[in-house]
């Protein structure tokens, strides 16, 4: 769990009025503050979920894309490509499930020089209880009903985007 501050006024709202004297009104200031603790409080909260499992949430991510495969398995590559992380990161968290025995590694048939993970049975289980255990935590955004995460999803989408995290389907593509 994050650690609470249990300060007696919020820092980010103080931060942008001292922000607002010296420099202006900047609302994007007191934005991204707020993503990035929202980001440590979330992190910390599933974090604490998934440690039991002796999982990260990086790793319990890597578990779920692999049971989303049809074959339980996918090259390295594409996992570091679907959680949008560097291949040093996909690495490191697939040696660690690979040493947990809930994946396994072996060399990629339709590429010689690269590399399956492919889930193994005791992974599945981990996931499923992992997955069962978030999920009655609601990943940490319990404080939010169903329609405000939509909202969320929906303001957040526009930024992901523009870093071409994916195309819009409703985008015309140049030809």
């Amino acid at each position: 769990m994050s650690k609470s501050l249990s300060l007696p006024f919020d820092p980010i709202a103080r931060a942008d009025d001292l922000w607002k004297r010296r420099w202006g009104s900047v609302p994007s200031m007191a934005a991204i503050t707020s993503i990035m603790r929202a980001h440590q409080i979330l992190l910390a909260e599933v974090d604490a979920v998934v440690k039991p499992y002796g999982l990260t949430f990086a790793r319990y991510e890597a578990l779920v894309l692999l049971t989303f495969s049809r074959a339980g398995e996918l090259p390295m590559s594409k996992i570091g490509e679907r959680l949008m992380v560097h291949p040093t990161s996909v690495t490191n968290a697939v040696d660690r499930l690979v040493r947990s025995g809930l994946v396994v590694k072996r060399p990629n048939p339709n590429d010689g020089r690269g590399t399956l993970a492919s889930i193994t049975e005791r992974g599945r289980e981990v996931c499923d209880a992992a997955t069962r255990d978030l999920m009655a935590a609601d990943f940490g955004l319990g404080v939010y009903d169903e329609g405000q995460c939509q909202d969320i999803f929906e303001l957040l989408r526009p930024l992901r985007l523009a870093a071409r995290d994916f195309e819009d389907p409703g985008e015309e593509r140049p030809e």
